[in-house]
């Protein structure tokens, strides 16, 4: 469990490696050149966006390390306060940063997995929170509910979850959630106002405005931006070698049951079929759409 961060990143860069080991020197300078410039563009569109809050969590899939503390470098004098952190522990030491993150799909699939029955199926994601609630306070307190769908997630959460800081969305139509996240607020006597909700799933410059421009005011927007902010090199070398793609690693079982991840996108949802219809029938997932999984 919680090898996915180290392994991912190390798979990354060996890849990374083996391409960039084919090119030659003058081919290296003007690939970086290129990809410095391609970042350096997104900084200044995201830089006019008032009130931005952003954090680098591309750590997992990132071109390598000196790629992400270079990209955290520019983010920092590019978007100033706007720039709040970074998932990397050592880079957030190194450039005198705050280290930036939330708990992770694992924790509640392998609660479940150690479930005995549908019914302490049903509760397994509270538990990890009653149990996360006992650690940690302020901005950890942060929601990750499309573990096992959002609907129903907040649908069932005992009141008691309202009063945390925010809520993250990792999956599926991140409008929506925010939308059903706001009414849950205020059906449990909070002011989505003082909430905050980071945005994550695959985005990129065009989606990170869009967001933050709707519900700017309304929540508290924050984003954790990715694989496109520490590994865009789509269409920078032939046959786009060093184009991201999605890549994960999770626990597979616990204690000899498997381990299941149902999402708000179906295309994320991991686990042996059979195991996946019953935490769908147990945790009530209604329809889904599917969307393409970018990174």
């Amino acid at each position: 469990m919680l090898w996915e961060i180290p392994a991912l990143a190390v798979l990354m860069e060996l890849r990374a490696r083996a391409v960039l080991g084919k090119m030659k020197k003058f081919e290296l300078q003007v690939l970086y050149a290129r990809a410095m410039t391609k970042l350096w563009e997104k900084v200044e569109l995201l830089r006019p966006l008032e009130g931005l809050r952003i954090a680098d969590f591309g750590t997992r899939r990132r071109h390598s390390f000196l790629w992400q503390d270079w990209c955290v470098q520019a983010m920092r004098e590019g978007l100033g306060d706007g720039f709040v952190g970074t998932s990397n522990c050592l880079i957030a030491k190194n450039r005198d940063l705050e280290a930036i993150g939330t708990n992770a799909h694992e924790l509640p699939m392998v609660y479940a997995a150690l479930a005995q029955t549908d019914a302490e199926l049903a509760r397994a994601p509270y538990k990890v929170l009653a149990d996360w609630h006992e650690e940690h306070d302020g901005n950890l307190r942060i929601i990750l509910p499309d573990t096992f769908g959002t609907e129903g997630f907040l649908r069932h959460a005992p009141d008691w979850l309202a009063g945390w800081t925010g809520i993250r969305i990792d999956s599926g139509q991140p409008d929506e959630a925010a939308e059903a996240a706001i009414e849950w607020w205020k059906a449990h006597g909070e002011d989505p106002r003082d909430k905050m909700i980071i945005f994550s799933d695959g985005l990129d410059v065009a989606r990170i405005s869009e967001l933050h421009q709707r519900f700017a005011g309304r929540v508290r927007t924050s984003f954790g931006w990715g694989t496109l902010l520490t590994n865009d090199f789509r269409g920078l070398t032939r046959d786009d070698a060093l184009a991201p793609f999605s890549l994960v690693c999770k626990a597979v079982s616990a204690e000899g049951h498997p381990t299941v991840k149902l999402s708000d996108n179906p295309r994320k949802a991991m686990g042996p079929p059979d195991e996946i219809a019953r935490y769908r029938r147990v945790f009530d997932v209604g329809a889904q759409t599917e969307i393409d999984v970018v990174v």
